[in-house]
């Protein structure tokens, strides 16, 4: 009898720790960022802030989970084993629809961006060039994954550090006008809540959105080489990272430039320095927006290719998409997905770039039934265990998870005031639902 393939535990603790940034360091962070504010003016500061406490939930959730249950497939076989096996179908699916939408996206905004360096080669030849890229990654040992997320990441970080120091800079006096700022810009234009306060929860779709990639560390613990060691050590660091690159930028931003000059066209952060007389260091983040693209397009990548693969191992899915390569990584899993966001790139160029909204709330919509699903999985598995011999525990448990569960639940509802984010709720819970309906009428047969 043949012996069962194991995924290769090729991941480092270091890997672990910038695969947990540099999944929610994307081009969505640096562009999403924009529309968060055009909508819900200086008050998106404490949106992120809001977003970070339901994300450090997840997290705190997803990290007992992996801990004690350390498998590649994460969230989609907890859900199967603490919910229930269809709505962990609907789950896995979801998610894996979600990615291969969004990863097109970003392949797109890197060869956006190759376009204005380099005008004569279109960005579609960029877009497949990086998709190939990212392709090869994924399919080669593990490790690689993780080294270039590492140095990605580091890249991101850097510049955000950057970013935090010139607007500091900014703020003290060094501007154009040559003032020192204080809360004028900040209190003008309607002052920090210009559109109320009930937007900065029915906008939380599009924050997610930005955070979401953190539940990759989970999909990570299977290929870890020491789960109950590294895990522990970067989900308690993510609220240091939270605040450090997320609630303090996006503060320092509202501080430095006013709310209603920014959208979506551009990167908020490049948009903010330039303005305001560092037009080096908005060339700077328009390469960083380039590399934040590349690697959220590998990690998200690597979601998929893992959440289908764990779709396979659940008879979820079909059978060969579970099969391991020679580097013992999903091959098939990973090829069927690249071959799906490549057929991504070609139809985002035939709907024009209207959708790209859309896209995001849907990323959204499905990763917060995926957060949801942690928060349920691992309040039901607490049921069936001592909680005395656990190895890694949610803190204030219970209330800290169904924090997690029910503001989550809050924002997609909410998502139906907002016009623009109505459709991708339609899109969204059929999406969802389809898998589940499917799942139940095979079984009941």
């Amino acid at each position: 009898m043949e012996e069962k393939k194991e995924l290769n535990r090729g991941l480092k603790n270091r890997h672990l720790q910038l695969i947990a940034l540099g999944g929610i360091i994307g081009s969505g962070y640096f562009l999403g960022t924009g529309y968060v504010i055009s909508e819900v003016g200086p008050a998106a500061f404490l949106s992120y802030l809001l977003g970070g406490l339901i994300v450090y939930s997840v997290m705190y959730a997803l990290g007992e989970l992996a801990v004690e249950i350390p498998i590649s497939s994460s969230f989609v076989t907890y859900a199967q084993k603490f919910i229930s096996p269809s709505f962990a179908c609907g789950v896995g699916w979801s998610y894996w629809v979600t990615w291969i939408t969004f990863v097109p996206s970003e392949m797109i905004a890197a060869g956006i961006i190759m376009n204005y360096f380099f005008p004569s080669i279109a960005t579609i030849y960029w877009a497949t060039f990086f998709g190939g890229v990212v392709t090869i990654v994924n399919l080669v040992q593990v490790k690689s994954f993780g080294e270039m997320e590492f140095w990605l990441a580091i890249v991101k970080i850097l510049a955000i550090i950057l970013f935090c120091v010139l607007g500091v800079f900014i703020f003290c006096g060094f501007n154009p006008t040559g003032e020192f700022l204080g809360t004028r810009i900040l209190t003008s234009s309607g002052g920090i809540f210009p559109k109320g306060t009930l937007v900065i929860f029915a906008s939380m779709v599009i924050i997610l959105v930005n955070f979401q990639g953190s539940e990759i560390i989970g999909l990570a613990a299977g290929e870890s080489e020491n789960p109950e060691k590294n895990i522990p050590i970067a989900i308690r660091n993510v609220a240091f990272r939270i605040i450090s690159l997320y609630v303090i930028p996006v503060f320092i931003l509202v501080l430095i430039v006013p709310w209603t000059s920014l959208g979506l066209d551009a990167s908020v952060f490049a948009v903010a320095l330039e303005n305001n007389g560092f037009s080096w260091a908005g060339k700077i983040f328009s390469f960083v927006v380039l590399t934040a693209s590349i690697s959220c397009s590998s990690s998200g990548l690597y979601g998929c290719s893992r959440a289908i693969y764990a779709l396979a191992e659940e008879k979820m899915a079909p059978k060969f998409l579970s099969k391991l390569n020679k580097n013992n990584v999903p091959g098939n899993a990973t090829l069927i997905s690249i071959i799906a966001c490549w057929f991504g790139i070609f139809a985002y160029f035939l709907l024009g770039e209207e959708i790209y909204k859309n896209l995001l709330a849907l990323s959204g919509l499905s990763g917060a039934v995926a957060w949801i699903s942690i928060g349920w999985s691992q309040y039901n598995f607490r049921k069936t265990v001592d909680e005395s011999k656990l190895k890694f525990k949610t803190p204030y448990f219970p209330y800290f998870t169904l924090f997690g569960i029910w503001s989550q639940v809050v924002c997609l509802v909410l998502m139906l005031l907002q016009p623009e984010l109505r459709i991708a709720f339609y899109i969204g819970v059929p999406i969802l639902v389809t898998p589940i309906l499917v799942h139940k009428f095979l079984n009941k047969k």
